[in-house]
């Protein structure tokens, strides 16, 4: 095999991955913390701009204005979500916690960030961000994902939540989830492939929702290492069957 030539080979910006990786750790300490906020507040709009222009997204200094105008809404939004996870999580012992060391917190803020952005038409950044995020939290979640309020995530490693994944308020899922489309085709991709989770679902460890048709009814429980490729009505719980038995040892 040939190797190719240069002249055919086309360039990509690969170093931008951490400037996208500095941004996003700046939005989201901006978000809380107002002493860093007013320390990097210009670096974080060059950045931008400087993100903008290497993926050839036009009219930064407009975008930038809308983003910056929607970080008041997006803070109340996460506001919700860390009371939700101080109300639902027994070992959390105080709101402080959740925003200092909870992943699934962490991906949850992202997850918002870069979602503004896809609403905005802003291409790439978003999944840059997204795929910044699930390296550091362990979650992945597509930026075109639709999440309501009141969100918690426990412990967070090894979710994926689908781009057309529907999520009502107070949803709370556990590790290992996935919400995920039955087949993988090119064909489908302007096609809802993925769950809607209606409100004030459980969702435990290991659990996976797979089609764009099923609907998970509001104040269901989902039980652990379950796979469900079909609607459950609201009020449900669903459980895998097993006979495991536990004998002591003489």
């Amino acid at each position: 095999m040939h190797i190719l030539e240069k002249s055919i080979l086309k360039e990509y910006s690969i170093s931008i991955k951490d400037t996208v990786a500095l941004f996003t750790k700046q939005l989201f300490y901006s978000l809380f913390d107002l002493a860093y906020k007013e320390q990097h507040e210009q670096e974080l709009e060059r950045n931008f701009h400087s993100i903008s222009k290497k993926l050839t997204i036009h009219n930064s200094e407009y975008l930038w204005e809308v983003y910056k105008n929607s970080f008041l809404e997006i803070r109340q939004q996460l506001d919700l979500d860390a009371i939700a996870f101080e109300k639902n999580d027994p070992a959390c012992k105080s709101l402080t916690e959740v925003y200092l060391s909870y992943p699934g917190f962490h991906a949850i803020a992202v997850y918002r960030l870069s979602n503004q952005l896809l609403k905005q038409e802003i291409a790439i950044l978003p999944r840059m961000m997204s795929e910044f995020a699930h390296g550091v939290t362990g979650t992945d979640i597509h930026p075109g994902a639709e999440i309501g309020d009141s969100f918690f995530i426990d412990h967070a490693t090894g979710i994926v939540i689908g781009e057309t994944t529907i999520i009502k308020d107070n949803v709370t899922i556990f590790q290992g989830v996935t919400l995920g489309g039955i087949q993988v085709k090119k064909s489908m991709s302007s096609v809802k492939r993925h769950p809607t989770i209606e409100r004030n679902v459980v969702i435990y460890a290991n659990a996976t929702i797979l089609g764009g048709d099923v609907v998970i009814g509001a104040h269901s429980v989902i039980g652990a290492n379950v796979c469900i490729m079909e609607s459950a009505v609201p009020n449900s719980v669903v459980t895998v069957q097993s006979e495991n038995k536990i004998f002591q040892r003489n």
